[in-house]
């Protein structure tokens, strides 16, 4: 049942092969690297971030389009009936296991999940110096969450 069910917040990354996940990373590397060098650029960086897609609503936004399609056609012709049944049972073991064949597509686009999303918003964040004042804090539990954003980028 294990094999069935892939946690919720690394189950795309799991399900994704490693050397896409590591272009992935590497172009987020890459562009954290030239806005360290721009910084006058990370407000608009975070404003892109705010408007990119992640791959959940991808999925759902082509899941939803297919269906539509499918259901109209099947108007004419039962047998298109068969492409929103196919894309229902894809979403669903998407849903449980974070892969279903649409995924290393969209992977291979470098459509991001929400964690490396966030990930690339945090460090742009460090970067920009927006936690200096609590890195400086004596507070042990302010300390801890500072060392928790700071984990690499390729860590889920």
């Amino acid at each position: 049942m294990d094999q069935l069910l892939s946690a919720s917040a690394t189950r795309v990354r799991d399900a994704t092969l490693d050397d896409i996940n590591q272009e992935i990373d590497q172009k987020t590397i890459d562009d954290l690297t030239a806005f360290a060098q721009c910084p006058e650029m990370i407000d608009r960086r975070l404003r892109e971030l705010d408007r990119e897609w992640d791959i959940e609503r991808t999925l759902e936004a082509n899941a939803a389009a297919l269906s539509v399609i499918g259901i109209f056609k099947s108007m004419r012709s039962r047998l298109w009936i068969l492409l929103p049944l196919t894309v229902v049972s894809f979403l669903l073991q998407h849903a449980l296991q974070g892969w279903c064949p649409p995924v290393p597509f969209f992977r291979r686009l470098g459509i991001r999940t929400r964690r490396e999303i966030e990930n690339e918003r945090t460090a742009l964040k460090l970067i920009r110096g927006d936690f200096d004042e609590l890195a400086g804090q004596d507070n042990p539990d302010a300390r801890r969450v500072f060392d928790e954003v700071r984990q690499p980028m390729t860590e889920e």
